[in-house]
């Protein structure tokens, strides 16, 4: 089965009975300082309901006390018209996105051009895995490496988004998995960037939940390596404020840790489409260190610093971080 259209918005052809979230998102970290930003455009739709359309923003800056976030939720989301998502009057589509998710709490808006010279990141090692019922929730990434330039406005501040680098994420489901950690990392690596992309999650299956699963991908002096996936065993030792990994791939294996402060994570609520919730806590400026294995060559250590993304979602309700004063659905 060929490739499905990375881009293409997945809950216009869900059955009205159906229930469905979607994402699309940015992360964005200034090239040499620990400053970053996050930002979300999602659909959420309960089953037998319409769907809305939020927009979650985050600044990270780790010389703060804490991120600035926002988030506003409107009716009517649209895609089309060159537009992968539009929610009121913000959009994202090929090359650029703008839009403002003032709240009571901050006033915040953006206006981003961004390129990549990759192509895209398909998680899941399967095509036909994008329209099978499981796994239940779909991710890849249209843009996995990406160089940004723009403004971004907070509270009166204007940051000059200039030569930032990140990537540009979509997923999408009837519900999120039990529990979920997903890392991006990327160095210039003289000229030539390497990147990680990789998402891992533990599913549940009725009284069972299942181990860790990881899927994405390692790209190394212009070479890309396939991670996780199907017979791979993925080992995680996961706090909300840092975890350590070893990824297995075909001919590779990658050792790490990636984490932060406590105080430079933001906490939201994640809600699936027919009532439970997750919380998720994130940081966009995070710090990873990576020992990378392949067959045949010596090992190679890789450190991103103040610009590596770590995300862990969770049931649990004691892990310190504070959840933003924003509902979800």
């Amino acid at each position: 089965m060929a490739a499905p259209d990375p881009t293409a918005a997945r809950w216009p052809g869900v059955a009205s009975k159906a229930g469905h979230y979607e994402s699309f998102y940015i992360k964005a970290c200034h090239p040499a300082e620990p400053v970053g930003a996050w930002i979300r455009y999602t659909i959420h739709k309960p089953p037998d309901a319409s769907p809305k359309g939020s927009l979650w923003f985050t600044l990270f800056d780790r010389s703060a006390a804490a991120p600035t976030a926002s988030k506003v939720t409107l009716p009517d989301p649209q895609t089309g018209g060159g537009d992968w998502i539009r929610i009121g009057e913000a959009r994202l589509g090929e090359g650029s996105a703008s839009g403002s998710a003032s709240s009571d709490a901050h006033e915040v808006d953006w206006e981003l051009r961004f390129s990549s010279d990759e192509p895209p990141l398909f998680h899941l090692p399967r095509g036909w895995m994008y329209t099978a019922p499981l796994p239940r929730t779909k991710l890849l990434s249209p843009a996995p490496a990406a160089r940004f330039e723009g403004t971004l406005r907070v509270d009166g501040r204007e940051l000059a988004v200039d030569g930032w680098r990140g990537m540009i994420g979509h997923n999408w489901g009837a519900e999120h998995a039990e529990r979920w950690i997903w890392m991006h990392g990327l160095v210039d690596n003289g000229g030539k960037p390497a990147w990680i992309d990789a998402a891992l999650g533990r599913i549940k299956l009725g009284p069972w939940t299942t181990p860790w699963v990881g899927n994405g991908a390692l790209s190394l002096d212009g070479t890309r390596h396939a991670l996780g996936g199907p017979g791979r065993r993925v080992e995680v030792k996961e706090t909300p404020e840092a975890c350590e990994f070893t990824l297995p791939g075909k001919g590779v294996r990658i050792r790490g840790r990636v984490g932060a402060e406590r105080k430079d994570f933001v906490g939201w609520v994640y809600a699936d489409p027919d009532g439970p919730e997750h919380h998720t806590v994130n940081c966009s400026v995070a710090d990873m260190n990576l020992i990378v294995e392949r067959d045949g060559q010596g090992a190679r250590q890789l450190d991103v610093v103040g610009g590596a993304a770590y995300e862990l979602g969770m049931r649990e309700r004691d892990h310190g971080v504070a959840i933003q004063p924003f509902p979800d659905g």
